[in-house]
């Protein structure tokens, strides 16, 4: 694995045929979500079933938390006493709602793509983008509002948002094959939404692989296994 930049962003690559993401193979891109470092989900590299070649990039997130979150990072900040607050009033989430900072982090990831693209020049059509939890958001939004080919869209543990700036944008993205997973106990972002969303992709003609799992906001095993295989179809 090395450790280089990409555009504003810290990244970290793996596989290829050096294990630094040498060769000309397909590229997988995986933003982690609020909170994590960004090494996060580096893991997956070695536990996903790509096809031989693959190359896997981590990017940091723009936001240092601090010492609050040991060393974390996030895409956009978080207001947690105000969903604190809401929570208490038994308010629902506006999905309408357009976080602070979605704007400048679809940024930070356009000049990343566009350095990935240069450095790494993988094939046409075999780029997948994909994160978790708020990673998952901000790779939905940035395909939505991109002109790029993408083989794939793995959003794992994610939500609707900016739910009226995304709805005309989901016909431009007709027929891209997308997976999606969330746990049914999940107490940081509601299964019911995420379910919702799925329905919405499916009914404005993007397919949806989906797999609901018995658990909370995380990424277990089987979900692993089902990446796996969606890697495998959508990057042969």
């Amino acid at each position: 694995m090395r450790l280089t930049k990409l555009g504003p962003l810290d990244s970290r690559i793996t596989g290829g045929t050096d294990r630094e993401g040498g060769g000309d193979g397909p590229v997988v891109i995986l933003l982690h979500g609020f909170g994590a470092s960004g090494d996060d989900l580096v893991p997956l590299a070695r536990v996903l079933a790509a096809p031989a070649g693959t190359r896997f990039v981590f990017p940091a997130g723009p936001i240092d938390l601090g010492h609050q979150f040991a060393g974390g990072r996030a895409w956009w900040p978080v207001d947690f006493e105000e969903r604190a607050r809401r929570q208490a009033l038994g308010v629902n989430r506006d999905l309408a709602e357009v976080p602070a900072g979605l704007d400048a982090a679809r940024a930070a990831v356009d000049a990343f793509l566009d350095e990935a693209m240069r450095t790494l020049a993988p094939a046409s059509n075999t780029l997948v983008l994909g994160g978790f939890s708020q990673g998952a958001m901000l790779s939905l939004d940035t395909v939505l509002r991109s002109t790029r080919a993408f083989a794939g869209l793995v959003l794992l543990s994610g939500s609707h948002i900016a739910a009226d700036e995304w709805a005309p944008r989901f016909e431009g993205r007709r027929g891209l094959p997308v997976f999606m997973s969330h746990g049914q106990s999940d107490d940081v972002l509601p299964f019911a939404v995420a379910d919702a969303l799925r329905g919405t992709l499916v009914a404005r003609g993007i397919p949806v692989e989906w797999t609901a799992f018995r658990g909370g906001h995380a990424i277990p095993g089987n979900v692993v296994d089902e990446v796996s295989r969606f890697l495998v179809r959508v990057l042969k």
